[in-house]
């Protein structure tokens, strides 16, 4: 089955991780053993022909690049130009695969619909080139709120104005507080430039704030239920209700920590915790259950988000195997309909709106 994954950090792996994402993933693997920089060496589960296997033709593809103020302990920038300097070496990798044939911008309706004839025209998919749409994960890297129509016309279609602490436009993961008139002014301008409302990582404070302040289209590329595992980094019920409210869609994720109560980084393990893909399937059944119909929910996996195989369910060897979940979803009773929503419907009815 088609499907779309609405994060992930590609640019990222191939500039941090020094991973060339062009080649076989048991390649990429062995060329890491030994190496103890990263948790996920030699583990990771993306490459592009991976992606390929599992029938996965369009990504939310993202750029990153923290900015960290003295006293934050939080790995990242000391200044947002360094970020925006991080965030255009991102853009470089992208346009890099673009002249490879490797992947392919879609940032409008007319590139998204030519995109899905190509994907689904019946040949291999082995060779084709993987659609992506551009966001950014945490704001700091906009130096200034005019550097933003800069981002958008190099192809930036959605911004989490946060990410993990304290951030110059708005609070995150692990934080609390507001957005205040600089993450407004934010705000005013992604809506002037019809920019997505990516709500992950919003610390409390700052969601319900943007949700007050942002007229434009929301969703939630990779979040889980607080109902399931209490944890700010996930969602309230009432944050879910919200959220659906506004037409978003909510990307389930698979970062093992987010899936299961209790994870303890670097200790816990997937098999011990009992962390596979039915885990996954139980956050989507609570979000449809809160929404009251399955029209809320896709595959946002945040797989190899600076994690591998060590955290990540234990009966996924690769993003490729995201064709397990159709069946886990029909056993759980949900119909054909509903399932190609969750694996891609849902995604292309929000952007056909949102692009429309």
């Amino acid at each position: 089955m088609f499907v779309i994954d609405a994060h992930l950090d590609l640019s990222m792996n191939a500039l941090e991780w020094n991973r060339d994402l062009t080649r076989p993933l048991a390649e990429l693997n062995q060329r890491e053993v030994g190496l103890t920089d990263k948790p996920d060496r030699a583990k990771a589960v993306v490459t592009l022909p991976e992606l390929r296997k599992g029938n996965i033709g369009l990504v939310v593809a993202t750029q990153i690049g923290r900015y960290v103020a003295p006293g934050n302990p939080l790995p990242g920038w000391h200044s947002p130009e360094q970020a925006w300097a991080q965030t255009q070496g991102q853009v470089a990798w992208y346009k890099a695969m673009e002249d490879a044939g490797q992947m392919v911008q879609v940032n409008n309706l007319e590139s998204l619909e030519k995109h899905l004839t190509y994907w689904n025209d019946g040949q291999s998919t082995e060779t084709k080139a993987v659609g992506y749409i551009l966001s950014l994960e945490g704001a700091d890297s906009i130096v200034t709120v005019q550097h933003l129509e800069r981002a958008h016309k190099y192809g930036l279609r959605a911004v989490g104005p946060a990410h993990y602490g304290p951030g110059r436009y708005a609070q995150g993961t692990d934080a609390t507080g507001y957005m205040g008139p600089k993450g407004h002014e934010l705000l005013k301008e992604m809506e002037r430039l019809n920019i997505i409302l990516d709500a992950t990582h919003l610390c409390d404070d700052s969601f319900w704030e943007a949700l007050d302040h942002f007229n434009g289209h929301v969703w939630a590329s990779h979040n889980n239920c607080r109902a399931l595992v209490n944890h700010n980094r996930q969602y309230s019920d009432e944050m879910i209700k919200a959220l659906v409210d506004r037409g978003a869609v909510i990307g389930a994720a698979l970062d093992a920590w987010m899936m299961v109560p209790g994870w303890v980084r670097g200790v816990s393990t997937p098999k011990g915790m009992n962390c596979n893909m039915e885990v996954m399937v139980d956050h989507i059944d609570h979000i449809c259950q809160v929404a009251g119909n399955a029209l809320h929910v896709g595959m946002g996996t945040d797989l190899d988000g600076a994690f591998g195989r060590e955290q990540c369910p234990y009966d996924l060897e690769t993003i490729a195997d995201l064709q397990k979940v159709p069946d886990l979803l029909k056993k759980r009773g949900y119909t054909d309909v509903d399932i190609e929503n969750m694996m891609h419907g849902n995604w292309l009815r929000f952007l056909r709106k949102a692009w429309g």
